[in-house]
């Protein structure tokens, strides 16, 4: 088997990690494990293993007959048998199928605004799951959404995982604000949909009762007007100013966690967040939305606290309870990590696609 995952960069985003990921685990697994990043590189790059075929398109438009002709020219050298495509990549995948009739296309939806896909554009990808072998989604939303919109019906459900063969470089230098012990890590790229506002406005209220305790918030910092807002409302708040960090895009997950107290995901909407995969992985007691597929790992008081959405005093209570109950913190971190390390990794998911690519 022959497999080749393709994506559109490798900057630090939850599919990006997932691609690379996959071809890291595969790369043992199958005959060749190859990954193609098509329009930018970025940070994950350095955690592709060296036994992964790799290749990047540096594609410029939508139809750019260079990029177009030079992976044509990678999978004819390859002999690759499948194209999993992820996110939005499938447009080029479908292209690459009409010149290589025999290869197939799994097509896999990542797509994180499962509570608004009244609103999703699915045009072009309608007819370009003609050309689609099978689809893999990642909540039950998606799938009755592809199920009954998408020409190709053979989809199925695989939960996002924890890869333990990728190299995120451990960077010493990097070194938190604030106090051990009293730190809150929010792991989300900076869009609304991950709903900072409420973030905030949560962590305000704790900060009235805990003074001493700040909130680091990593991810993508897209320098728009959401960002802008954002930054704008932690520099006018004299709770917030010195104790809210923003990072940006940090490919050191490890050492970000290590010294993490508690994490957190705010979202109004979300697939499986793989940033609440790594909360688990890495032994973070963990208070996340009630959104998504997030409770199928959250049960309440066991596995981490949940509330509802869009809910600022409850995000709150949440927070507080956690700081105030050490034992209780413990007790949901050693849970969570256990159903992690028990069903989402690598060895617990590699065989399942392996047979769905079949």
């Amino acid at each position: 088997m022959r497999v080749l995952q393709l994506i559109d960069s490798l900057e630090l985003g939850g599919a990006e990690r997932f691609a690379v990921t996959l071809a890291n685990a595969l790369s043992s697994k199958i005959e060749l494990s190859a990954l193609c990043a098509t329009r930018k590189e970025g940070g994950f790059k350095e955690s592709v293993l060296n036994n992964v075929e790799y290749i990047f398109l540096n594609k410029k438009n939508r139809i750019d007959i260079n990029a177009i002709s030079r992976l044509n020219k990678f999978i004819s050298k390859h002999n690759i048998q499948i194209i999993h495509a992820h996110s939005t990549s499938f447009f080029l995948a479908t292209i690459i199928k009409l010149l290589n009739p025999k290869l197939k296309i799994v097509w896999h939806d990542h797509f994180g605004n499962s509570e608004y896909l009244k609103s999703r554009n699915s045009t072009i990808l309608k007819l370009s799951s003609l050309f689609f072998y099978k689809i893999i989604v990642v909540n039950n939303k998606l799938k009755e959404w592809a199920t009954q919109k998408l020409f190709c019906k053979k989809v199925f459900l695989m939960n996002n995982f924890v890869g333990t063969k990728n190299v995120f470089v451990k960077n010493s230098a990097l070194k938190l604000h604030g106090q051990y012990g009293k730190r809150m890590l929010c792991i989300a790229n900076l869009r609304p949909q991950k709903d900072h506002v409420n973030l905030l406005g949560a962590f305000s209220i704790v900060l009235k009762k805990h003074p001493d305790w700040t909130l680091h918030l990593v991810g993508k910092d897209f320098k728009d007007k959401y960002s802008e807002m954002l930054k704008q409302k932690v520099s006018n708040t004299n709770l917030l100013v010195r104790n809210v960090f923003f990072y940006g895009s940090v490919q050191d997950v490890v050492t970000v966690m290590n010294q993490s107290t508690i994490g957190v995901l705010s979202s109004k909407s979300e697939g499986l967040p793989i940033s609440l995969l790594e909360y688990g992985f890495y032994s973070l007691p963990v208070i996340a939305t009630n959104v998504g597929e997030c409770n199928k790992l959250i049960k309440n008081k066991k596995t981490g606290l949940l509330v509802p959405p869009k809910n600022t005093d409850l995000l709150a209570s949440g927070m507080l309870e956690l700081i105030k109950d050490k034992k209780l913190r413990n007790t949901v971190a050693q849970n969570l990590n256990r159903v992690i390390t028990d069903s989402y990794t690598e060895k617990n998911n590699i065989e399942y696609l392996i047979n769905l690519y079949k």
